[in-house]
């Protein structure tokens, strides 16, 4: 694996690559690598014929108030696993790599953007969407691989690509759990022990859905009732949001309806730790 930092010679080598006719694959991360990420890289591995993952912890999709400064970070650990993994590239760009002391320039992808998360963290999408378009322009992949996860972030680059023309293909892979349900999170490791056990509320919760709609529960109010009474059950817990939204638009939706998709997203504080889940279920 090739490790380089800075834009113009990774945009050589990608002009290069492709000149010969290699199809290139894309994981951008912030680092601290689990299990979630691995299986990004290995989808790219399986589609692509090259594969570069880059690490950058992107200060301007944290708010004022967030945890940019303790996001944890340890890349001779990510290198490990890049390396098992048969990664061929490594971008690590600095900070002032990707903003230059005179940087103006930022994307608002805009009605995606104004809901959900939006609303709790309102300059978190211009700063992922900026980003991604920072490292596609310097990456020039064919694919790009995002988790499902992160639904809103992927509805909104999906939402960049099209509007800016992008010849880049974004590919959504499923979420990866631990054993006991548990989304995987590099934020996993700011939880105690006892807030590692409550944390498995969101998933729960989900399963509720999911098994209330398949019941034959349709009315989504009455489904965001029962799944919020879960969450007053756990002290740690405090809920931002439980919404369910077309799984295309990220309209949100009042009425399941048969032969559609929906997320079920939801947003939650355990201890100081927010995290965040979903499913996608199709009636």
């Amino acid at each position: 694996m090739k490790t380089v930092s800075h834009s113009p010679d990774i945009q050589t080598i990608s002009k290069k690559l492709k000149s010969t006719g290699k199809t290139i694959g894309f994981v951008p991360t912030m680092g601290f690598l689990h299990e979630g990420h691995l299986s990004l890289i290995r989808e790219s591995k399986k589609r692509c014929d090259i594969t570069v993952v880059s690490i950058f912890v992107n200060p301007t999709q944290f708010g004022p108030t967030e945890d940019f400064n303790k996001y944890p970070r340890d890349v001779e650990r990510d290198n490990k696993f890049l390396e098992d993994e048969g990664v061929d590239f490594l971008f690590l760009p600095s900070t002032e790599e990707i903003y230059p002391k005179d940087f103006q320039t930022y994307v608002n992808v805009e009605y995606v953007t104004k809901k959900l998360e939006g609303e709790f963290r309102p300059t978190h999408f211009r700063g992922v969407a900026t980003v991604v378009l920072i490292l596609f322009n310097s990456v020039q992949p064919d694919f790009a691989f995002f988790g499902q996860k992160d639904a809103q972030q992927l509805a909104v680059i999906k939402q960049m690509v099209k509007d800016l023309k992008l010849d880049v293909k974004i590919v959504s892979c499923p979420i990866v759990r631990e054993p006991d349900g548990l989304a995987m999170s590099s934020r996993n490791v700011y939880l105690s022990a006892s807030e590692r056990k409550d944390a498995l509320v969101l998933f729960h919760s989900l399963q509720k859905a999911k098994k209330l709609i398949s019941a034959g529960e349709t009315r989504v109010s009455i489904i965001l009732s029962e799944l919020a009474e879960i969450f007053t059950r756990v002290s740690s817990a405090s809920l931002d949001y439980i919404k369910i939204v077309e799984a295309d638009t990220f309209e949100i939706v009042d009425e399941l309806i048969k032969g559609k998709s929906y997320y079920i997203l939801i947003a939650c504080k355990i201890g100081k730790t927010r995290l965040i889940d979903n499913i996608l279920i199709t009636l």
